[in-house]
């Protein structure tokens, strides 16, 4: 009987393990809330630099690397948002997507609008598509522009979003910031 019960156990143990590891692109529970402390201390010293416009910079992390999307109105400050991310600790690595937009705050009320609603039709089509996982992808829109960033699980569904997004009316381009999640090391 001891034996039996040592034995299972071991598999209970073994099979509890099992499902907290990550595989490939999975990330384990101790990796996901690793990542989610990352991009929450990157966005609150974001918020904190007077340099940088939190509101429009998105922030995903994926086992350490932060990725910064979405646009803003200078050089300098996509170059201040990239090096306050790196200097948050536990960052391994910072890709900075954000796109510079100097036009950005001239756009009237009928410009952010309309973006809006390319956005709204981007998400949707993304979240329609079952190829795409749409709560992984940030869509950002600026004069018909669409951004997509965020960590995806393979080249194919990258280029699928994008094509998404190219398909999507009211959408003038697409820049693919996506990035393919890499397997732990």
């Amino acid at each position: 009987m001891k034996k039996f019960l040592a034995m299972a156990t071991a598999l209970a143990l073994g099979a509890v393990l099992a499902a907290c590891s990550g595989t490939g692109t999975q990330k384990t529970a101790g990796e996901t809330i690793d990542d989610a402390t990352l991009t929450a201390k990157v966005k609150a010293a974001l918020i904190d630099n007077e340099s940088t416009k939190a509101r429009d910079i998105n922030v995903e992390t994926y086992r350490g690397t932060v990725q910064l999307g979405g646009f803003v109105e200078s050089d300098q400050e996509k170059q201040a948002a990239g090096q306050v991310a790196q200097g948050v600790a536990g960052v391994k690595e910072v890709r900075n997507a954000l796109e510079v937009r100097s036009q950005v705050a001239s756009r009237s009320a009928g410009e952010v609008v309309d973006d809006g609603v390319v956005t709204a039709r981007v998400k949707a089509a993304l979240t329609a598509d079952p190829s795409t996982r749409a709560r992984q992808i940030n869509v950002e829109t600026r004069q018909g522009v669409v951004q997509l960033s965020g960590f995806v699980d393979s080249s194919q569904e990258k280029e699928r979003a994008a094509q998404i997004a190219r398909e999507t009316s009211g959408v003038q381009s697409v820049r693919n910031d996506l990035e393919v999640k890499q397997p732990a090391q």
